[in-house]
């Protein structure tokens, strides 16, 4: 948020105070500056002229030749093609040398055979405003020669705050909130401001109806006489100033009175009103209004909109309809200053896309009292430019609204225990009366009286007062000291160092990227996965159109960026450690259940159809989280075929597999390539033809196993014997019975056991596959015999026969 030096002049003296002392008083004791800037620095160069000669010029009917006073020894001859300069003109002149905006150096040039040495401006030319049909004329007691800003009185700062620091302070959201701040920092009065309503005259007030409770107030205010005139302009430089542009004086006096104290408020052209009166209402779904930015707007019920008996005339608290905006023969006007519900305006605001000055102050709960005085204020500042408005009636007004302003305990002792500082009593008073509260000094416990603008949203427990008492004191002010505790070493976080070894285990040894996608996904990519028909937690409002569902699983969050990395790399893995989120199983306040996951993504180029099983994307992958599992100390369980109920649409539904716990626990993971229509729908196959692997790891399952304890194994005293063997079983075995089967055959001695084959074909009966192992014989008091290898073969071909299988010799 933009603040103006010059503005804040009007609330409070800071004559002898520099811009930059103010902003660090601001973000000392209120709210972050985020950087102080001159207002429009290029005036300083730009200084007043007299036209003290125009003749035509001799080579161009619509050229004139300036003779120009700069308050140098001569004058300066400009060429100048303004309908409107003439002798005796005050006007801005940018001589030689300047740069003006947009950067223009000026330089001494011909015009038609004639010399002209500088330029005489426009406001367009010195963005100063939008006007270009003449040059910019200067008030007759300009001092000819100074610069136009000092002439003018226009020399301002401006300082920008951070928007997040004043969430919570409503009151912040004017200049006469920030004034405040200053005075109570700085130890100055603030200045009066009257915001009492002028007298007015005996007409019935407007009828004003609210039949919502998004709205808690309303206050329509007839006003009679006003021209739609150019404001004066010390109003359109403070708007300048902060970023505004002014348009004319009815709207510019709009945004002065929402930009001093915060509250919105906006002006109807009363002739285009019906005499029904307003209406405060919700939208009927699908019921349309063409908005002031021209765009037809469609509502829903959870919109509020503003009406002329049954027509909308304005979307509340966000913006006013196109059919009775202010227009230059408007005469007679209606000013609403309303107080909105925070919710409802913020919800239309970010469904519209249609984020506004007012929408944004509405949105911080405003006080409840301020509507009639931003009336009175609008009206007062329109009188001290336009003497002659009327205001033929009383305000009309409708709403179920309270005064927020309440009463809360502070105690002295505690204020000291808390900050850690010896704050008197005296000086605690004194910061909490500058901040506009009033207190009632009784014994050990003060009654603190909130005013209305600090009640809505920021200041309802004694915390709070401790913490106004503590930043008008300083924190930097504070002596630091030992805190006398018992120090207690922090509990363990298991989930937060099971995350910490798998990001270890797979960013480093694993070689896969870390990804952050959205928690949000759109409708189009989970339709594309099949995914759409499970329930979902829903966005109503998504920040980022289209991505409307809340994922269930991270995998799709991973699938969505596939094709892009695809295009940069031939192999991409990925992994990311998240949430998913379950409406279906949520608890009694209607929380979905989170379930935390590890997902991983594995895209390599396909292999060639004879290359060892052991290259095959999907094994790879297997051998990634088993080994991830390991590193956070849990054992691997049995992997075994996934049931249709555990294979999600966009997994192969014949190759899933499932790894259950290995006391028969919950499933630690989930394995498969992807299904190879969700293949295509994401662009990995064709030109980006590529094998890919999925994954997911549930870290709510690896919490619920226990911890494995790591011992140490010494190195074998004998040396081991290496054996190929090749088992033909049924098609429906898993790997790991055919691993259990050789475990138990090897009575003991198996120290490693590798598949590093899988075969179907020529010599292997219909309806069977051979699997092949690598398998470690060693004996922890011996050197094995060719006997020994022979008498585990043996008992292995017998126990694959009793399986239903062969031991294949050739």
């Amino acid at each position: 948020m933009k603040i103006s030096v010059q503005w804040l002049n009007r609330h409070v003296d800071l004559t002898g105070i520099s811009p930059e002392e103010i902003a660090e008083d601001l973000t000392i004791h209120t709210a972050e500056v985020e950087g102080v800037e001159r207002f429009a620095p290029h005036l300083a160069d730009v200084v007043v002229g007299h036209v003290i000669e125009r003749v035509p010029h001799p080579d161009a009917d619509r050229l004139s030749l300036c003779r120009v006073d700069v308050g140098e020894d001569e004058p300066l001859q400009i060429v100048c093609g303004a309908p409107n300069v003439r002798q005796g003109l005050k006007v801005a002149v940018g001589k030689v040398g300047t740069v003006l905006p947009g950067g223009l150096k000026l330089k001494k040039a011909k015009i038609r055979g004639v010399e002209s040495r500088g330029m005489i401006c426009s406001e367009r030319e010195l963005e100063l405003g939008d006007d270009h049909s003449g040059i910019w004329e200067l008030p007759e007691d300009a001092t000819v020669g100074r610069p136009v800003d000092e002439a003018l009185g226009l020399v301002d700062w401006v300082i920008e705050i951070d928007n997040k620091s004043l969430t919570h302070r409503p009151d912040l959201w004017g200049h006469r909130g920030i004034a405040s701040e200053i005075a109570a920092i700085r130890g100055l009065e603030l200045n009066p401001l009257d915001l009492t309503l002028p007298e007015t005259g005996g007409g019935a007030p407007p009828s004003v109806r609210v039949e919502t409770d998004g709205c808690s107030r309303y206050v329509a205010l007839p006003i009679d006489g006003v021209r739609v005139e150019r404001s004066p302009m010390w109003l359109r430089m403070l708007l300048l100033a902060v970023g505004q542009r002014p348009l004319d004086l009815l709207v510019d006096l709009s945004n002065f009175v929402m930009l001093d104290i915060a509250q919105p408020n906006h002006l109807f052209d009363r002739a285009k009103l019906g005499a029904e009166g307003i209406v405060v209402r919700r939208a009927r779904d699908g019921e349309t209004m063409r908005t002031l930015d021209g765009e037809e707007r469609t509502f829903t019920p959870d919109d509020m909109l503003i009406c002329s008996g049954d027509r909308p005339v304005a979307v509340a608290g966000v913006m006013g309809g196109e059919d009775s905006k202010v227009a230059p023969e408007t005469t007679e006007l209606l000013l609403e200053v309303a107080s909105f519900h925070p919710t409802v305006v913020r919800r239309t605001a970010a469904r519209l896309g249609l984020r506004t000055d007012a929408s944004t102050r509405f949105e911080k709960s405003l006080d409840p009292t301020l509507p009639m005085k931003a009336a009175a204020h609008l009206v007062r500042t329109l009188r001290s430019i336009q003497p002659d408005v009327a205001l033929p009636a009383p305000p009309g007004e409708d709403g179920q609204w309270s005064d927020p302003a309440r009463t809360v305990s502070l105690r002295p002792d505690r204020v000291r225990r808390i900050l850690g500082a010896n704050v008197e009593d005296d000086r605690m008073e004194a910061i909490l009366t500058s901040l506009g509260f009033r207190v009632d000094r009784g014994g050990e416990t003060w009654t603190v009286h909130v005013p209305s603008a600090r009640a809505t949203k920021d200041v309802g427990i004694e915390e709070d007062l401790i913490e106004e008492i503590g930043r008008m004191v300083g924190y930097g002010n504070i002596e630091e000291c030992a805190l006398v505790t018992e120090l207690v070493p922090a509990p363990r976080d298991e989930r937060r160092s099971l995350v910490r070894t798998l990001t270890d285990r797979l960013s480093g040894p694993a070689r896969f990227h870390e990804a952050q996608t959205h928690t949000f996904q759109s409708a189009e990519l989970l339709e594309s996965l099949g995914a759409l028909d499970a329930p979902y937690v829903e966005v109503l409002n998504p920040q980022i159109e289209g991505l409307s569902r809340v994922r269930r699983h991270v995998l799709p969050s991973l699938l969505a960026v596939l094709e892009k990395n695809l295009r940069n790399r031939e192999e991409v893995r990925l992994f990311e450690i998240g949430k998913g989120y379950h409406p279906e199983h949520g608890n009694e306040r209607g929380e979905p259940r989170e379930v935390h996951e590890v997902a991983l993504l594995w895209a390599a180029p396909r292999t060639d159809a004879n290359a060892p099983f052991d290259q095959a994307t999907t094994a790879r992958l297997q051998g990634v989280v088993e080994d991830a599992i390991r590193s956070c100390e849990r054992a691997v369980g049995v992997w075994r075929a996934a049931s249709e109920a555990e294979c999600p649409s966009y997994a192969h539904p014949g190759r899933a597999m499932v790894l259950d716990g290995p006391e028969g626990g919950a499933p630690l993971a989930f394995l498969a390539p992807i299904e190879p229509g969700a293949a295509r729908a994401l662009g990995a196959t064709g030109e980006l033809d590529c094998e890919v692997a999925i994954a997911r790891v549930s870290l709510d399952g690896l919490l619920a196993e226990p911890r494995v304890s790591r011992r140490y194994e010494p190195l074998p005293r004998f040396p081991g014997v290496k054996v190929d063997v090749a088992l033909a079983v049924p098609d429906a075995m898993p790997a790991a019975e055919a691993v259990a089967l050789i475990e138990k055959a090897a009575k003991g001695l198996a120290a490693r056991v590798e598949l590093f084959d899988l075969y179907r074909g020529e010599n292997v009966a219909a309806g069977q596959k051979s699997l092949a192992y690598h398998v470690l014989l060693q004996s922890p008091s011996k050197t094995l015999t060719d006997g020994d290898v022979a008498k585990f073969l043996g008992r292995v071909e017998r126990a694959a026969e009793a399986a239903g299988g062969t031991l294949r010799r050739q």
